[in-house]
């Protein structure tokens, strides 16, 4: 099995530089892509009912679907760019395996955005038909979704790779892993939270303009939020116990970071499912982004001790060039000062339109 393994190319950095880049730059992903997907099924879930509440909210989010597919195309860059330097002898040979599956994404994330796009700009036009091309959006993200997680379980599994010789033609799947369905499901149901926080964000923000109907959508989002928070704790500890035991046991005392963070983060998600359901929106909202932050480290520490028997990153070969650190750096705030600025234009021009 070892021979199976790649050999590590050096890193021009210390690895503590690069990992820190790739939680940072994942954790603004996971927002996005959430954001992205929770709203999406949302939209669709609310195209069945004909209420002015579930018009409306479809409304909004067929707007601002667009845009936030493209900041989840746009954050998803960096941390797989970070995962392949630091990851590179797993995280290629997975993608490798199930090849024909992960080039498929791309025509899967056009077709989906295309049809978002016409959701958006087609929405009134369309009439019922508008629910097909959100129901194409949502099913294709979904099925990236499931790819994505057969490649971050297949990767921590060299064990299964000499399946290869089985099936050679880029087909291999990770659907013998019982992790891989709780993982998958924990990924897609914090989206239904996350996008229902969204909607009552929004909605927050119409309230403080004095906007009657903000209050129901509120009382939507929030709901979608509380029951998928609630759901998810479920879920996460059906992902918990099918995890090897001898990992299970680093995060049940054996390692004490380890088990620390795992139980803050329990005990966050119950603090977030609290505040959800009495509709504490700005403390859902921290309470939320402590938990994706928390869960991230957790996240992190259960792929190092999946890969601990065969990869350690501190013994990853350094050869200094600073460089490209310091150019990703600068681009990095240039570019987030450069959103900032074109989402004020944006503002600005909608406020324009509409008045």
């Amino acid at each position: 099995m070892e021979n199976l393994i790649p050999g590590s190319d050096p890193i021009p950095v210390a690895w503590g530089w690069l990992k820190f880049f790739l939680l940072l730059t994942f954790i603004f992903h996971l927002l996005f892509m959430n954001t992205m997907l929770g709203t999406a099924f949302i939209a669709l879930a609310n195209s069945f009912k004909k209420s002015k509440t579930a018009l409306s909210v479809t409304k909004k989010v067929s707007s601002k679907l667009p845009y936030v597919i493209a900041f989840t195309i746009n954050t998803g860059v960096a941390p797989l760019l970070f995962l392949q330097v630091l990851y590179g002898s797993f995280i290629y040979v997975s993608s490798v395996l199930m090849a024909v599956y992960w080039l498929s994404i791309l025509l899967l994330l056009l077709l989906g955005y295309y049809s978002a796009y016409m959701y958006d700009f087609g929405f009134n036009r369309l009439g019922s038909w508008r629910m097909l091309f959100i129901a194409i959006t949502v099913i294709n993200l979904m099925i990236i979704g499931f790819f994505f997680t057969n490649n971050a379980t297949l990767m921590l599994h060299p064990d299964q790779w000499s399946r290869y010789f089985d099936r050679p033609f880029g087909t291999l799947l990770n659907l013998t892993d019982p992790t891989l369905w709780p993982r998958y499901l924990h990924f897609m149901v914090a989206s239904f939270a996350v996008g229902g926080l969204f909607i009552a964000i929004i909605g927050t923000l119409q309230r403080n303009k004095g906007l009657e109907k903000a209050d129901r959508e509120i009382t939507l989002g929030m709901k979608w939020f509380s029951h998928a928070t609630l759901l998810q704790i479920f879920i996460g500890l059906w992902f918990f116990i099918t995890v090897p035991k001898n990992i299970m046991l680093l995060f049940m005392g054996q390692n004490i970071l380890y088990t620390s963070m795992f139980i803050i983060g329990i005990g966050l998600s119950f603090l977030t499912v609290i505040m959800g359901y009495r509709k504490k929106v700005l403390a859902s909202t921290v309470s939320m982004l402590l938990t994706i932050v928390l869960m991230t480290l957790t996240r992190d520490f259960l792929r190092t001790a999946y890969l601990n028997e065969h990869f350690h990153i501190s013994k990853l070969p350094v050869i200094p060039q600073y460089s490209p650190m310091i150019v990703f750096i600068v681009s990095l705030v240039a570019g987030l000062a450069m959103v900032v600025l074109m989402l004020r234009w944006a503002h600005q021009s909608i406020k324009k339109v509409n008045s």
